[in-house]
């Protein structure tokens, strides 16, 4: 399942809050930026698209999907990082709905690797049962032990 695939390959940040959803953004990008996965430019167009298009990426409450249009010259490779924030930030202060705390950057140079990828979240995503447990957890640990668990 997707979730022990994140730890094991270190895409996991768990933190307290961000300022902002934009630092929320920068921060859901930080693993994939030091990977080389992506570069700058990549997190720029996730909060540009963002603000011109509205929170698109929040897909329901809770749980944001950060990504940059397909092809993007920033992204360089395909993955998948997991950050939850114990605070959720809001996109929409006038509707809570948009607040997330769950966030799953996705970057992909490949089209091929990118349904692999939505197929792989749509899966977790349509789980409601995993969904409320993946905005209670705080640790690789709980996370390994949910990945066990709806394996």
């Amino acid at each position: 399942m997707l979730l022990g695939e994140l730890v094991k390959n270190k895409r996991v940040r768990f933190a307290e809050k961000a300022e902002n959803w934009e630092t929320a953004i920068q921060m859901s990008c930080d693993l994939l930026l030091e990977e080389g996965i992506i570069s700058c430019g990549y997190v720029d167009q996730i909060i540009s698209a963002v603000k011109e298009l509205g929170p698109y990426i929040v897909l329901m409450p809770g749980f944001a999907l950060p990504h940059a249009m397909k092809g993007s010259s920033a992204a360089h490779g395909n993955a998948i990082s997991f950050m939850k924030l114990a605070q959720p930030v809001s996109f929409n202060p006038d509707n809570n709905e948009k607040d997330a705390s769950v966030f799953l950057t996705l970057v992909a140079r490949d089209s091929e690797e990118h349904l692999k990828t939505m197929r792989k979240l749509w899966k977790m995503l349509t789980n409601e049962e995993l969904c409320a447990d993946l905005l209670k957890v705080s640790s690789e640990e709980e996370l390994l032990a949910l990945d066990a668990k709806y394996s």
